[in-house]
Order: structure tokens, then sequence, then C-alpha cells
């Protein structure tokens, strides 16, 4: 860690998260007000995430749990279990989805702007917050000396205070394609095209799934045995990204099908 204790017992992995997450809040303000989101519909988001944090941090820690349960056949939660990315980002969703339509309805109800009405708007949005989000995250790996690649004396390696030992700087490097990802779909924000949540799961599975390959930290075993937990997780998820790629692209044709019905004076 460099250096391990800054401020109050914070380290620069907190601060790295804290940076990312309120990065990804003004980005998301940024862009809603871009898009005309409702103030209540705008705290709703945020109190969903706030609520995501939490739920993703626990579910983090719960599918380590399975992944060493698996490896070694005991379930145990302590302070060392461990956390990972994509246990966070699944339980953190479904927390997100639970409070933005669950309670979003019972608020919103008699509201014009329901959380249904602008979900898919919202989905292009999130996106970008989360790879920006996730982008510092990966910075706070690499402080931290976790999530580490292979051994190496390569020119780029990078020294790991636990190996004492330089190792391929996977974190640097997932950072650097997460930041450049966030850029393109803000890009494509910009200039109004759509999928953005689509590209984002499946962009990065691809690149999760190779660069694996490249990761010698342990996090136990999958219930495919030739893939790591992450692999594992990273086919899933691109099979959910181009479902959705499809059925986003799917409710536009047929939105802008009912447009040029309704245009049509005969």
């Amino acid at each position: 860690m460099y250096p391990y204790d800054l401020f109050l017992g914070l380290d620069l992995y907190d601060l790295s998260i804290a940076v990312g997450f309120l990065g990804a809040l003004l980005y998301f303000r940024i862009f809603a007000d871009r898009k005309k989101f409702g103030v209540a519909l705008q705290n709703l988001v945020i109190v969903g995430a706030l609520s995501a944090i939490v739920g993703g941090y626990c579910s983090a820690v719960l599918f380590q749990a399975f992944y060493n349960y698996l490896e070694d056949g005991v379930f145990v939660i302590a302070n060392n279990t461990g956390a990972t990315f994509y246990g966070g980002l699944i339980g953190g969703a479904a927390v997100f989805l639970a409070v933005y339509f669950g309670v979003g309805y019972l608020i919103l109800k008699k509201n014009r702007e329901t959380p249904a009405s602008r979900f898919w708007e919202l989905t292009e949005i999130a996106a970008g917050s989360i790879a920006l989000a996730h982008g510092f995250g990966r910075l706070g790996c690499l402080f931290a000396g976790c999530c580490h690649g292979k051994v190496t004396d390569a020119w780029y390696g990078i020294y790991n205070a636990y190996l004492d030992a330089k190792t391929v700087p996977i974190q640097l490097f997932e950072a650097i394609f997460l930041f450049a990802l966030a850029a393109y779909m803000t890009y494509r924000l910009l200039k109004g095209k759509h999928g953005n949540l689509a590209l984002y799961l499946s962009g990065y599975a691809v690149w999760r799934f190779i660069v694996e390959f490249l990761r010698t930290d342990e996090r136990g075993q999958s219930i495919v045995p030739f893939l790591t937990p992450s692999q594992f997780i990273a086919v899933c998820l691109f099979i959910v990204g181009v479902a959705l790629w499809l059925i986003e692209g799917y409710l536009l044709r047929r939105k802008t099908k009912k447009g040029d019905e309704t245009d049509d004076p005969a």
C-alpha cells in the first residue's frame, strides 16, 4: 500500500472509493439535468444508489464466502473473507432495482414522471456512472495491492508490498480500460445513442474473462471447474448484456414504429 494511513485511519483505497462514488454522483447529476429528470426522481436514484452500496458490499462478501465454500467446504464470513466485484455488482443492482421500482412506485405513482417511464434513459446514464466509479475502484485495488497479476520482472511491473515482488498491474490496466469505456459511453450519451448498459456489461465481461488469465490472487472456485468465479460470471453477464441490447433495440424500434403511425395523416 502506498501509503497505508493518510488520515483518520483512511488509506488510498478508501480515498479512491470515495472519489469514485462522488464522481459517479456528479456524472449522474449532470446528465440527469441534461435529460430533464425531475428532482423527485433524481433523489430516488441517489437513495437507491446509497442503498445499493450497502447491499452490494454485503453481497460481495457473500459471493466470496460461497466461492471459498466451493473450494474448501467451509462457509465462513469474517474480517478476512474478502469481497468480489461481481458479487457487489449483482447484489447492488438487485437492491437498487428494488428501491427504484418498489419505493419509487409508492412515492411517484401519482406523478407523471414514474420510475418505469424513465428507466431506459436512466440505464444509459447509470452505465457511464458505474464504469467511472469502477475505474477509480480499480485504482484503489492497485494502491491496496489486491486483485494483482502475475509476478513479473518486466519494466511495466509494479511493486506489491504483500508479495514483496513486482506484479503485472492488472488493476491499472483495468482502470484505464474502464475510464476509456466511460469516455466512449459519454460520447454516445452526447450523441443520443442507446445501449450503454448492454455495452458496459458485455464489454467488461469480455475484458474480465481475458485478464483473469493474468491474475494470480486466489478467489476460490466456481461451479464450472475450468473457469474462475469471475470468468463464469463474466459469461453470464455477457449473455445478459446481449439480451439487453436485443430487448432495448426491439423496444426502440417499436416506439419508432408507433410514432410513425401516429404522425401518419392517413
